[in-house]
């Protein structure tokens, strides 16, 4: 459709159909449907100069964070904007189911028809392996009076946004169902890991909630039970799930279903931090859904650290979709919250066939800790590791850790004298992963999922861990009086020596090296440095929670 001269196009909003699907005609004209339209910031000048503050900062939250509150009196969306969408919403026949101010959120909810009719669009069924989801192509329309009030509309389309970033343990020749790790390799448990990785000890997390955000699948409690039991955890961590969108714990049964990376995610963080509670954020693997949890888990006044195991290339995403997330991610900075993301587990490539090098988002953000991947060899008993080397078991099909350097995001000064590779094109520069640990599910996670034993890996693996790990940091440092970690990486990429630095190994078409590289970051963590170096740094201010 085109533009006329009272609706223009959405900056950022183009999609293509979708590849590799079949067309089943148009979307059901009175199925009722929602959206949500995500504005601009309130006192955006302001929040950049405190988001400077916090990123540049060379002491432990050297501003702050901001309260709940406080954030929503300084940066919620300005109601005369609201006030803008509710008045479109009406003259379109569309209802307000929600607001959110503080998250710059109004939910609109109507029918198909009224969507496709205010937003100017043509909403199609597509199916492809049996799911059948709705689509749209080309731009969303505004009116030109909302063209700089909205940063991004999501739920028109309904394709699946993100894949899960585990790998279930190869399987033996000849061998029924999944099983541990093909011989002369070994698989650990989580506390195995954290032995080995040196976390603090006599810290269980206490005080902490480690928000999970998951799109698909589910976890049963039981599982949950006979699992930390086995690992002699005495008092095995609250975990609640929290619905978005309509999403929900529906496990299916199936290991190697989305309950796999539920299942781990929950079990890696509350084994080596059982003493933090757990949010899980079930939403559908949508745009809207990606976007919808991420906020509600960041903006969740108990949550303090945030692990994120999905993600896909940037290419994938509309640039509307990268702007308000990143957007989201920022707001956790501010917040003090501290977020976690698998770097991905298809190479440099992450899984795309156009010959370019690519990384995965949203671990591509300057404002989260993205974590790769290594092959690990240890006596977990001891605690003496043999061999770390990056992840790359590609040429089995076994998945290799993703890195390199984003097309969107420039070079944040955090990593200004981690010489990071130029970008393929004019923009971008952000170099990815920061982080690193096991993640080859050949030397992988020993994990409980649907009554089934397995070995579990991927980069999945190392977001949660490295949640459970701050969480121990955190209540480390608000022991001693030091608040909490927050955006940490000025801390960690001045430190370096925290960090067992990967220098062998690639995952593509990146070598590792001494120093920081684009296979494994900085490299897998010795906890306890960690924990030391941040209780080293001082502090700002004398108000941070605690």
């Amino acid at each position: 459709m085109s533009t006329d001269d009272q609706h223009v196009p959405l900056p950022g909003s183009e999609r293509k159909a979708p590849t590799q699907a079949m067309k089943l005609g148009a979307t059901e004209p009175h199925k009722r449907m929602s959206v949500s339209v995500y504005l601009r910031r309130g006192n955006a000048q302001q929040f950049d100069h405190v988001l400077e503050g916090h990123t540049r900062g060379t002491g432990l939250q050297a501003q702050g964070p901001l309260t709940k509150k406080e954030f929503a009196e300084r940066f919620s969306a300005d109601p005369k904007d609201i006030a803008l969408v509710e008045k479109f919403a009406a003259a379109c026949g569309l209802q307000v189911e929600a607001r959110d101010p503080a998250r710059r959120l109004v939910v609109l909810g109507g029918t198909a028809e009224k969507m496709a009719a205010a937003f100017r669009v043509t909403l199609e069924q597509y199916e492809v392996n049996g799911s059948v989801f709705r689509a749209r192509e080309g731009f969303i329309f505004v009116p030109l009076e909302l063209q700089q009030v909205v940063v991004g509309v999501f739920g028109l389309d309904a394709r699946p946004q993100a894949r899960a970033h585990f790998r279930l343990g190869r399987k033996r020749p000849g061998g029924k169902g999944v099983e541990a790790a093909a011989p002369a390799s070994r698989s650990y448990n989580p506390t195995e890991v954290a032995r080995i990785y040196r976390f603090p000890t006599n810290l269980t997390g206490a005080g902490e909630t480690i928000g999970i955000v998951e799109l698909g699948g589910g976890y049963k409690e039981a599982d949950l039970q006979t699992y930390f039991a086995s690992l002699g955890v005495a008092q095995p961590p609250s975990v609640q799930g929290v619905s978005v969108d309509g999403g929900a714990n529906q496990p299916s049964g199936d290991p190697n279903s989305a309950d796999g990376e539920v299942a781990l995610d929950i079990e890696v963080a509350g084994a080596v931090a059982p003493g933090a509670r757990q949010k899980v954020f079930f939403a559908p693997n949508t745009d809207q859904g990606f976007q919808d949890a991420i906020s509600q888990a960041i903006h969740d006044s108990d949550v303090t650290l945030v692990s994120i195991s999905w993600g896909q290339a940037e290419a994938g995403y509309t640039a509307q979709a990268l702007t308000a997330f990143n957007q989201t991610l920022q707001d956790a900075v501010t917040l003090g919250k501290t977020v976690f993301v698998a770097a991905g587990d298809n190479g440099s490539s992450d899984g795309e066939t156009d010959g370019k090098n690519h990384v995965d988002f949203p671990a591509s953000s300057p404002y989260v800790v993205a974590c790769g991947g290594t092959t690990l060899e240890a006596d977990p008993a001891t605690g003496a590791i043999n061999s770390e080397v990056v992840w790359n078991e590609s040429a089995a099909n076994e998945g290799a850790t993703g890195g390199g350097v984003s097309d969107v995001f420039s070079r944040p000064d955090y990593q200004g004298n981690a010489h990071v590779p130029l970008p393929q094109g004019s923009g971008g520069g952000r170099g990815v992963p920061d982080v690193a640990a096991v993640a080859d599910p050949v030397t992988g996670f020993n994990v409980l999922i649907d009554g089934q034993t397995v070995v579990t890996g991927g980069t999945s693996a190392v977001a949660p861990l490295y949640a459970g790990l701050f969480a121990l940091v955190n209540e480390g440092l608000r022991a001693a009086k030091k608040g909490r970690a927050g955006f940490v990486h000025p801390v960690l990429y001045a430190n370096p020596e925290v960090f067992r630095d990967i220098t062998q190994g690639n995952n593509g078409a990146f070598t590792a090296g001494p120093g920081w590289d684009a296979t494994t970051g900085l490299g897998s963590p010795l906890g306890d440095q960690i924990l030391a170096a941040l209780k080293a740094q001082p502090v700002a201010g004398s108000d941070l929670p605690v």
